[in-house]
């Protein structure tokens, strides 16, 4: 079976989930990973009322939408980033509180236990589980962002030792192991999309974020190629690499070396779209990034998850990328082999 192909609605926040569930049926997608804002899926509310979750999935079971993962980038941001007055423009209120920085991070880390949370009930109440004997159809995740209290550091001057990002990485596991330790009680895996400004950016800082926890099973990857490629990470070395830890996967397009040589890899504190750039994320089909590779690696890691478009293209009007970007998925996608090509000349076979 092809693996499902679903929208993230992060990019779509300002449009109620009841106006967008229907375009994303109309643009081809067979479901959406659900942001944790707008008010597209409301951790509070999942778990106080429970109606909430049975009213959502009769909303995307109107128009014949699944769902396999929320998303909790904004909140999971601020449990290690060092707070300034950004984070109060992509908090809840009740997470940016006062605004005093270690307040911030520990109300967000409880939200993001609380998320943890919220997802196993709204899995639980998935009407198709029950055909399943209670099963989830694919592991139950919550893909997000860690922050880092590290990343200011990124550029080694003044001269940073070794022991200097040790301590970000301890930092990073003292208050990540907790949020993980509640997600294993409740079955919920975590997926740190690997971003710039997050603890774990390229493969080897991935490796590293892994040890700091202490290979904890339910830390893991949401797999996106667009923050790699134009770093010059090898995208699809890291399948191969971290393939057991990839819990979902974004097809999101990016180009690079298309500026005037004016504006580097680190942005040049230019605004997305601006010609100058160095790269910059294009919808699917558009960019630089060599789906087919990553669909070959995904097959040899055995990945069947959904393929989950994450669209961001600031030169193309999104619905028509949207829709764009759905047909696309669709046609680089393919299933493994179930046999062997060479096979039918192997005369003890026949």
């Amino acid at each position: 079976m092809p693996r499902p192909v679903t929208l993230f609605t992060g990019q779509w926040a300002d449009l109620p989930l009841e106006k967008l569930a229907p375009m994303v049926a109309e643009m081809g997608y067979d479901g959406v990973e659900l942001a944790c804002w707008g008010d597209h899926f409301d951790v509070d509310q999942a778990l106080s009322k429970k109606s909430y979750v049975k009213e959502k999935w009769e909303l995307l079971g109107d128009h014949g939408l699944n769902c396999f993962a929320i998303s909790s980038h904004l909140v999971g941001q601020a449990v290690c980033d060092l707070i300034d007055e950004r984070h109060q423009a992509i908090l809840p209120p009740d997470v940016w509180g006062n605004g005093e920085a270690e307040g911030v991070r520990k109300r967000a880390a409880k939200k993001m236990i609380a998320t943890g949370k919220a997802a196993r009930a709204f899995m639980d109440a998935k009407p198709s589980r029950k055909a399943k004997g209670g099963k989830d159809e694919f592991p139950a995740v919550v893909n997000g962002f860690t922050g880092s209290s590290i990343w200011h550091a990124l550029y080694a001057f003044p001269p940073t030792s070794q022991e200097y990002y040790e301590k970000g990485f301890k930092d990073f596991a003292k208050r990540w192991l907790p949020i993980l330790d509640a997600f294993e009680q409740v079955n919920v895996n975590f997926a740190l999309e690997v971003h710039p400004t997050e603890i774990a950016f390229d493969i080897a800082s991935a490796q590293r974020a892994l040890a700091a926890v202490g290979q904890h099973r339910r830390f893991g990857f949401n797999y996106d190629p667009s923050h790699l490629g134009y770093q010059g990470v090898d995208y699809v070395k890291f399948i191969r690499d971290l393939g057991s830890r990839i819990y979902h996967v974004h097809m999101k397009d990016v180009w690079w070396n298309h500026g005037d040589g004016s504006v580097g890899v680190f942005g040049g504190h230019t605004q997305f779209g601006d010609a100058r750039r160095f790269w910059d994320f294009r919808s699917l089909g558009h960019g630089d990034i060599e789906f087919e590779d990553i669909m070959v690696a995904l097959n040899d890691i055995g990945y069947g998850g959904p393929l989950s478009v994450e669209w961001e293209d600031i030169r193309m009007d999104r619905v028509h990328g949207g829709r764009e970007a759905a047909a696309f998925v669709r046609s680089v996608d393919f299933p493994p082999s179930g046999v062997a090509f060479d096979a039918a000349f192997d005369k003890s076979k026949s």
